[in-house]
């Protein structure tokens, strides 16, 4: 679907691994803010409302911090701190359950054939889930100053509610319009909710898209079969005895 845009400055996402491939592939070089609340979405996932633990409390204390950095400096004290609950709770992350001592039930998720795993695989998981994308550079992308002027969401809340879902429900209503009928009623729709200066912009963004299109399925587009005498032939030929046979020696009664 990408490449029907054109490619933007920057694109504000939920963390889906097929879109961040698609975006590494087809908008090199964009930038990429990570949707916050999906991300404390994750971690109470894994850590519930109310975790029983000290660790889990402190590290959803600073998921629920996320939403409510304003610039760089808190940014950079909320990657502090973050690092600091690392380093106090490393023996956790590294402690794990040997199958050979284990006599309860057996964990959900976990193959048989295994000969240990993570004790606190879900602390693990919240944790990854916060600091795999601060070391990507996606966490805080919406302050950085050269975007300053954009006015960057620091999640999809947005389109999600008010975009996204109006499209969701107009291709819904009318189910079984071709590919092209459809991109045209999207562009229809994004027209009639846009604001009066965003209106004039759509225009050249519809022609812009309509060329990115263009170039990529000539991109796509198969090498021609060149037309002339077969150098290696392939078909079925009598010299050969390749001619299925009916009867007692060939010979049909």
């Amino acid at each position: 679907m990408l490449k029907h845009f054109p490619q933007p400055k920057v694109v504000v996402t939920d963390g889906g691994s097929g879109l961040l491939k698609a975006l590494k592939s087809l908008w090199p070089g964009v930038e990429i803010q990570r949707c916050l609340v999906h991300i404390q979405r994750t971690v109470k996932t894994h850590l519930t409302l109310k975790p029983r633990s000290e660790a889990g409390k402190s590290l959803r204390y600073l998921s629920l911090q996320l939403t409510r950095i304003t610039n760089r400096d808190e940014a950079a004290n909320w990657a502090a701190s973050l690092g600091n609950w690392q380093s106090k709770n490393q023996y956790l992350l590294d402690e794990r359950t040997y199958a050979k001592d284990w006599s309860g039930p057996w964990p959900k998720g976990v193959n048989r054939t295994r000969k240990s795993w993570p004790t606190h695989e879900r602390l693990i998981k919240a944790y990854n889930a916060m600091s795999s994308v601060l070391k990507r550079g996606h966490l805080f992308t919406y302050l950085k100053p050269q975007l300053a002027s954009l006015g960057i969401s620091a999640t999809t809340n947005m389109i999600e509610g008010v975009i996204n879902s109006g499209i969701r429900a107009m291709i819904r209503h009318h189910r079984g319009m071709p590919l092209e009928h459809r991109r045209r009623a999207c562009e229809w729709f994004c027209w009639t909710h846009a604001d009066e200066q965003s209106r004039a912009k759509l225009p050249l963004l519809i022609k812009e898209s309509e060329k990115l299109v263009k170039q990529h399925e000539a991109r796509q587009k198969p090498a021609q079969e060149l037309i002339g005498p077969e150098l290696y032939g392939r078909a079925a030929v009598a010299e050969e005895g390749l001619f299925s046979k009916a009867g007692w020696a060939g010979r049909s009664s």
